[in-house]
């Protein structure tokens, strides 16, 4: 009984009846015949069946000319914030648009025919790949290169949550006036980016196939790929989108030092008891708080007791990440509220 239910697991996410934007692409692919291409890729950029887009292309007429890489690198095992290198993948030279220089140069760019942009994001606008994919609109519009997405579920579904960003504040984590959860797919967000801000970009998106917008994405049937090294799970964006920007101002502890990266909320002068308390009191939809305590394994409190609480989902459909997040920077500020003494 056990091992039917294990061979019948990989089995059933191996074989999605869902085709992402990188299957329909590859059925399209002569059309592209002696073309010269480059593609802004990572290590998410699999086709259903978790075949690399590269190692997967049917000979291809075209021309591959270059390979343009995000934060966390071509593979993705690189820290956040770490300077990504240049570097080559079978001879194809690969250039980081993370590190001191984070838009591909006119120069990258002369003679191309397109971009194919192909990368799983996790719906919340601080994830740095969506800029990427901004700046290289942007600067392919520049050079009159035809830019083509390659459309993936948003992880997060349809949930739009959080105030529209304040264009003062427009950086490299936050480029566009979209909420904090935006709600779209990677191809509706570069549909949106071209027309709200009249880019210009000859934009073509190849949709996927057998895909509707209420899915969660375990529904989906698809394997989860970690996007970076502490989104490793299909519901992480979710707690992401919670406790990301809480774990940026540095004294408390979100857990990406941990095995539960922002699923967590915790410091030494923490009570973990009494913070679940005042948390579930609110009566939030769709997540309860649990006391919890660890010890993280590097960072600010290495090898220290911290105490905090869990946070569990119980419902996404009715979950609201921003409506935690503000809810625990709330009784972080009132410290006296939840701390040991």
């Amino acid at each position: 009984m056990c091992k039917a239910v294990f061979l019948f697991f990989p089995f059933f996410v191996l074989f999605s009846q869902i085709k992402v934007g990188v299957d329909c692409f590859l059925e399209k692919e002569k059309q592209f015949s002696q073309k010269k291409i480059a593609f802004a890729i990572n290590h998410t950029s699999c086709t259903n069946q978790m075949e690399f887009i590269l190692d997967v292309l049917k000979t291809p007429s075209f021309t591959i000319a270059a390979i343009f890489t995000p934060e966390h690198g071509l593979k993705g095992a690189d820290y956040a914030w770490k300077s990504v290198q240049d570097g080559a993948h079978k001879d194809i030279p690969i250039y980081s648009l993370h590190g001191p220089r984070r838009r591909p140069t006119q120069d990258m760019l002369k003679g191309l025919d397109a971009i194919v942009y192909d990368m799983q994001s996790i719906g919340a606008r601080s994830y740095t790949y969506e800029t990427t994919l901004f700046y290289l609109m942007e600067e392919s519009a520049k050079a009159g290169v035809k830019v083509i997405v390659l459309d993936r579920p948003n992880p997060m579904g349809s949930i739009v949550d959080g105030l529209v960003l304040d264009p003062d504040l427009q950086s490299y984590i936050g480029y566009i006036k979209v909420p904090y959860c935006h709600g779209m797919t990677i191809g509706e967000l570069a549909t949106f980016f071209n027309q709200e801000y009249q880019v210009g970009c000859s934009l073509e998106v190849i949709k996927m196939e057998g895909w509707k917008r209420d899915m969660s994405f375990s529904e989906t049937g698809l394997a989860w790929i970690p996007t970076s090294p502490n989104i490793p799970e299909s519901d992480t964006p979710f707690y992401y989108s919670s406790t990301g920007i809480i774990g940026e101002l540095d004294f408390v502890s979100i857990g990406a030092s941990f095995t539960l990266p922002f699923k967590v909320l915790a410091a030494p002068w923490i009570n973990g008891k009494l913070f679940a308390e005042k948390c579930n009191k609110q009566k939030v939809k769709g997540v309860v708080f649990i006391p919890f305590s660890f010890r993280p394994f590097f960072g600010k409190f290495k090898g220290k007791k911290v105490e905090g609480v869990l946070i569990r989902i119980l419902d996404m459909k009715v979950y609201r990440p921003l409506e935690v997040q503000y809810l625990l920077l709330g009784l972080l500020k009132r410290r006296t509220r939840i701390a040991k003494y």
